[in-house]
């Protein structure tokens, strides 16, 4: 390759350049659009958590290990289902039954 074809092959035209440009802002934008989505999928399961814990200690009281590893480890199915159960259950354990 000699000097000239390299310079050509240097040259970027306007459009390209535009393109260019819109290509990366595009990018940039469905990053921020994931990252929002993924933020706002753990996000969810983590503030249902926290207020599920919260009742639950207030109800009755200081929460063993066994509680806090469910909560931890819970999809939000499982956290809806625990809190709906909360209002009538008279134990943590009627509270996490199976079923």
């Amino acid at each position: 390759m000699n000097i000239e074809e390299a310079q050509q092959m240097q040259y970027v035209t306007t459009a390209e350049r535009i393109g260019i440009k819109k290509g990366i802002q595009q990018g940039i934008e469905q990053g921020i659009e994931q990252g929002i989505e993924q933020g706002i999928e753990q996000g969810i399961p983590r503030g249902e958590s926290r207020l599920l814990r919260r009742q639950l200690a207030r109800r009755f009281g200081p929460l063993p290990e066994w509680v806090e590893a469910r909560l931890t480890q819970a999809s939000t199915s499982e956290l809806e289902t625990w809190g709906e159960r909360l209002l009538d259950a008279a134990t943590l354990d009627a509270v996490f039954r199976a079923g």
